[in-house]
Parts: structure tokens; C-alpha cells; sequence
């Protein structure tokens, strides 16, 4: 059985990881999404409890899909999960820079291999930071991300809260 593991801080969940997530579906027998606390990112919009949610709400018309939530190294994850492969976004090529050096630590520790998905344009531009910033200041982004995840940032950032100068 092939296993295909895409971690990510998934701060929150947009349309391009759900596009990663669903081309990687029907590549892999089972996709294990993991949601990471990056201690590299600036603090979190969502607690890891909250992004597992709304990611589980957010695949549910996919079969093959599980969701973990982690806190340790991604190789111990691969390993217990049995990953064939650990499946990467890249949204341009400057991912490709720090997502291969990445890759390449993964590999000699582990031995796990790194597929990269590249997104489709429709989505390349989209990132969770410019999502976060965006809904803070009253702005609509459910375009941009699946419904449990535009009904969450809805309920975080009510109404209209631009400042008046």
C-alpha cells in the first residue's frame, strides 16, 4: 500500500492545499495530512485541534484521506505512518529552493523520498499568511478557502473591521 504524507502548518487550510491533497488522492492508496505547529512561523490563528477540524470538514468527500496533528520531527511521522513518500505543494520556484533542502534532510534521515506537486495557477498566489492578514482586516477570502474553513475565519473576524483614519 503506498502512503503519501503532506505535512504543513495549515494556518488555515486553503484552496491550494485542498488541490494538493486531491491530485495526491489518486496517486496514493492512503494521503496522511499532518497538521504541524512550525515554530518558525509566527504565532498560530488556529490552535492545531481547531486546523484538524476544519481539515477533516474540509476532505470529507475524500475516502482515502487521514488527518494527525504533530509536533516532532516529520521523519518519526513518515516512519510511523508507513509513508511511501512525503508529498510537497510548491507554488513557485522560489518554494523550490527551501522545499528541496528540505527534501534533501529528509531523505538522509530517513530514507523518505519527497514528491513535489506543483499548484495550478488558479491557486499559486495563495498563502495562509496572506489569508490571515486579508480576514483580519475585514476582507472576504472565501474564495480562497473551502467553506468550513471560510465559516471559521467568519466567525474569528465579524463584520467590517477597518480602521477609519
Amino acid at each position: 500500500m503506498t502512503v503519501g504524507l503532506i505535512p504543513g502548518s495549515f494556518d488555515p487550510f486553503h484552496n491550494g492545499h485542498l488541490e494538493v491533497v486531491e491530485r495526491a488522492s489518486h496517486i496514493f492508496d492512503e494521503i496522511v495530512v499532518a497538521a504541524i505547529r512550525n515554530p518558525q512561523k509566527s504565532e498560530a490563528l488556529f490552535d492545531l485541534d481547531e486546523r484538524r477540524d476544519m481539515i477533516s470538514e474540509s476532505l470529507v468527500h475524500l475516502a482515502n484521506v487521514r488527518i494527525v496533528s504533530i509536533s516532532t520531527l516529520l521523519v518519526n511521522v513518515a516512519k510511523d505512518v508507513h509513508a511511501t513518500a512525503i508529498v510537497k505543494g510548491l507554488r513557485a520556484v522560489s518554494d523550490f529552493e527551501s522545499e528541496l533542502q528540505m527534501a534533501q534532510m529528509n531523505r538522509s534521515l530517513s530514507g523518505v523520498e519527497t514528491m513535489f506537486i506543483p499548484s495550478s495557477s488558479t491557486h499559486s498566489f495563495i498563502a495562509s499568511r496572506l489569508l490571515r492578514e486579508v480576514a483580519r482586516y475585514g476582507g472576504d477570502v472565501s474564495p480562497f478557502v473551502p467553506a468550513p474553513v471560510a465559516k471559521r475565519l467568519a466567525a474569528m473576524f465579524p463584520g467590517d473591521t477597518h480602521d477609519v483614519l
